[in-house]
């Protein structure tokens, strides 16, 4: 029977609490290994971003896979909840770790062709891009609101947010809070 771990992850506790949900990727993931005859010997979860390299549970997956002489594999829902930064997939290329992406119905092996590797490679860029694009249009979508004199975040302490009759949200002094501040 082979043996792999599983890694499952969110971006954001946010994310988990809207239902983008961890115990959803455990259960599909440990289905899948059930199903293909493979023993899951350790899971991986966590609640983090993977736009940057550094991730704690990420790099203790790694680390036990490399000390590991029987478990090679790595069992994950798809591209974007393994990495999304070239430093991530790196390693796990480096090391030849064999990884089963479950929704994209792919596996990377020793045995993987030239093709499927530049797929994934652009799988991972894609990814990438997502990350830098999403970021753009956040820093776009705040320089406007605040062009338009409109405050961009949540209200500060001291302040609330109001939505006007143009649906607008402003802001306005809190008269419970504001004592507070001016103390």
């Amino acid at each position: 029977m082979k043996k792999a771990v599983l890694y499952a992850r969110v971006s954001s506790d946010e994310q988990e609490k809207q239902g983008f949900s961890i115990p959803a990727q455990v259960k599909f993931l440990r289905d899948y290994a059930q199903k293909n005859n493979i023993k899951i010997v350790r899971e991986f979860t966590e609640s983090e971003t993977a736009k940057q390299s550094g991730r704690k549970q990420f790099n203790e997956m790694v680390k036990f896979l490399q000390k590991s002489k029987d478990v090679n594999a790595i069992i994950v829902e798809k591209t974007d909840r393994l990495y999304r930064n070239p430093l991530d997939y790196g390693l796990i290329d480096e090391n030849k770790f064999e990884i089963h992406f479950v929704k994209e119905h792919e596996i990377l092996d020793e045995h993987a062709t030239s093709h499927q590797k530049f797929v994934h490679g652009l799988k991972v860029l894609i990814a990438k891009n997502f990350i830098d694009n999403l970021r753009e249009e956040t820093k776009k979508g705040l320089k406007e609101r605040a062009a338009e004199g409109l405050f961009p975040n949540r209200a500060p302490y001291g302040y609330k947010n109001v939505r006007k009759e143009n649906k607008k949200s402003v802001i306005e002094v809190n008269p419970e809070t504001a004592p507070f501040v001016i103390r």
